[in-house]
C-alpha cells in the first residue's frame, strides 16, 4: 500500500531531487497547488497570479518510511525559514508549505513545526489543508535527473539528527 504526501519548498526540481532518494518513496511527481485556476501552465504558475506553489507529490510505502520522517526530511533540504520564496527564487509560487490531507497529518506537521521552534528557529513554512494537485509539463518531471545536475536552491542539512535512508 502506498500514500501521497505534499510539500512545497522553492524550486520543484530540487525538491523531486532530494525525495526521489529516499529510501520507501517510491514515485515523485512535480507540479502545483494551493491557487485557485485549475490546471495551469508552468508559465501562468511562474507570473505568481495564480495562486499555486510549486509542489512535489512524494508516493511512498508508510510501512518503510513514516510521513513524520518525510515532514522531517522536508525540512532539512530547504530554508524553511525565507519567507518571500527558496534562495534566489523569490515569488509566492516558491513559499514553503505542507498540505495535510488528514488530521494525522496536520498534527505531525504541528509538531514538527514546533519543534524547530523550541530549537531556536523560525519557520516561514504554511501548513495548508490539501488543495487539487496539478501535474506539470511532463519536460519538468525529473529534470534534474535526466540533465544530469544538482540542485541550485537545496541541500541536504540534517536537523533532527536522524539517518533518513
Amino acid at each position: 500500500m502506498t500514500a501521497k504526501a505534499y510539500f512545497s519548498g522553492g524550486c520543484f526540481w530540487g525538491m523531486e531531487y532530494y525525495f526521489g532518494k529516499l529510501k520507501g518513496v517510491t514515485q515523485t511527481k512535480v507540479g502545483f497547488m494551493g491557487g485557485h485556476v485549475e490546471n495551469p501552465s508552468y508559465k501562468e504558475v511562474k507570473t505568481g497570479t495564480t495562486g499555486h506553489l510549486e509542489t512535489i507529490e512524494v508516493t511512498y510505502d508508510p510501512e518503510m518510511i513514516p510521513y513524520e520522517a518525510l515532514v522531517r526530511f522536508f525540512f532539512e533540504i530547504h530554508d524553511f525559514e525565507q519567507v518571500d520564496g527558496q534562495g534566489v527564487d523569490i515569488g509566492t509560487q516558491y513559499l514553503s508549505a505542507i498540505f495535510f490531507a488528514n488530521d494525522t497529518e496536520r498534527d505531525i506537521a504541528i509538531k514538527v513545526f514546533g519543534e524547530l521552534i523550541q530549537m531556536g528557529y523560525r519557520p516561514a513554512t504554511q501548513i495548508r489543508e490539501i488543495m487539487p494537485f496539478y501535474s506539470a509539463e511532463d519536460y519538468h518531471q525529473h529534470y534534474l535527473e535526466r540533465i544530469n545536475e544538482s540542485p541550485e536552491c537545496h541541500i541536504y542539512r540534517p536537523i533532527f539528527n536522524k539517518n533518513h535512508g
